[in-house]
């Protein structure tokens, strides 16, 4: 267990905001996970992986609780599946590379995503047609209420688009600590989206494996997104809006070209395209920027407040309504 006072986040989340923390305590088990929150039990705290999906608008009152627990194990294999659990503090990029070495398939399209296991579930993140979702099989997370682990199911964790019940009604009664993940020996590439079809056109899928997959998929995000270090940012930060299906035939008639992707709730249309049409690739507020390859991102060229990302956000999220009439969703939380 580790407790630092007074504490600059400056590295410690990916946007590079110079904030500080009254406290950043690290845990390396769940036992040292339940003795900080009865330690803390008078002051507000929040679990913190990687930091890369948040923005910090100022000065942080209360605890940074950040997961140190870092091992995975296999614990049950089949003829065509090997159940890996992996704790909260992993990087989650760690494990996919350990796992695609191994050829074990299910979680090579969410390579390069910068973040920890126990982000990944909270967030349920995805990439390249591929959720976290579609791998996880139990959660296993400390509840505050009893101090006790509990298990759950992954269908009880109700999971969709960039969302789960730890962001929502459990997002102050469980910090998770642990994920079974179900990866596949044969099988089971994702090769749906555009980018990875013009990738590997014409190649026997057959013959491919878990790296190979991986391999384009950071080939595809290095070209499209800036390295972690090289600017501060929180990855996507709008999500991709659905609408129904009557505005999209109206937007359709507008533009015709216009991308989109057939859901069970509606019409996902992405935000980058919206961001683009609108006029808002490149466009600047203080030292926060749209990124020029990929306008779903704003970035820190060096120096940025919160609250240049904040009116730069803004003014994105205006410019898409004004032209389209459509709200864009912050993905990023505001701490």
């Amino acid at each position: 267990m580790t407790i630092e006072k007074d504490l600059s986040l400056f590295h410690r989340h990916t946007f590079g905001m110079d904030v500080r923390a009254a406290y950043w305590a690290e845990y390396q088990s769940e036992q040292e996970l339940t003795d900080l929150l009865q330690r803390f039990s008078d002051r507000s705290v929040l679990p913190i992986g990687s930091g890369s999906n948040m923005l910090f608008t100022k000065d942080f009152d209360g605890v940074l609780l950040h997961s140190s627990m870092c091992r995975a194990k296999a614990l049950h294999e089949t003829q065509d599946e090997v159940w890996i659990e992996a704790e909260s503090g992993l990087i989650m990029d760690e494990l996919i590379a350990q796992l695609a070495d191994m050829d074990l398939r299910g979680m090579e399209n969410l390579s390069h995503i910068p973040g920890t296991v126990g982000a990944s579930v909270v967030q349920n993140v995805g990439a390249y047609g591929v959720e976290a979702k579609d791998v996880v099989k139990t959660v296993y997370a400390l509840n505050r209420e009893t101090m006790k682990v509990d298990e759950l199911r992954a269908e009880d964790c109700w999971f969709g688009y960039r969302n789960s019940r730890f962001k929502s009604e459990w997002k102050d009664r469980y910090i998770v600590t642990r994920v079974i993940f179900c990866l596949f020996k044969e099988g089971h590439l994702c090769l749906d989206h555009g980018g990875l079809q013009s990738v590997f056109a014409g190649v026997d899928v057959d013959t491919l494996k878990a790296n190979d997959v991986r391999e384009a998929v950071i080939r595809i995000r290095r070209n499209k997104l800036p390295e972690v270090g090289e600017y501060g940012s929180a990855g996507s930060f709008f999500t991709n809006p659905v609408i129904m299906s009557s505005e999209f035939a109206k937007l359709q008639t507008l533009y015709p070209s216009v991308p989109h992707y057939d859901t069970s709730a509606g019409v996902k249309v992405p935000a980058a395209w919206l961001i683009e049409q609108s006029g808002c690739k490149g466009m600047q507020v203080g030292a926060a920027r749209v990124w020029d390859k990929q306008p779903l991102v704003l970035v820190n060229t060096g120096g940025a407040t919160s609250a240049d990302v904040m009116l730069l956000a803004e003014q994105v999220q205006n410019r898409v309504k004004e032209q389209f009439g459509i709200d864009l969703t912050r993905e990023v939380l505001y701490i």
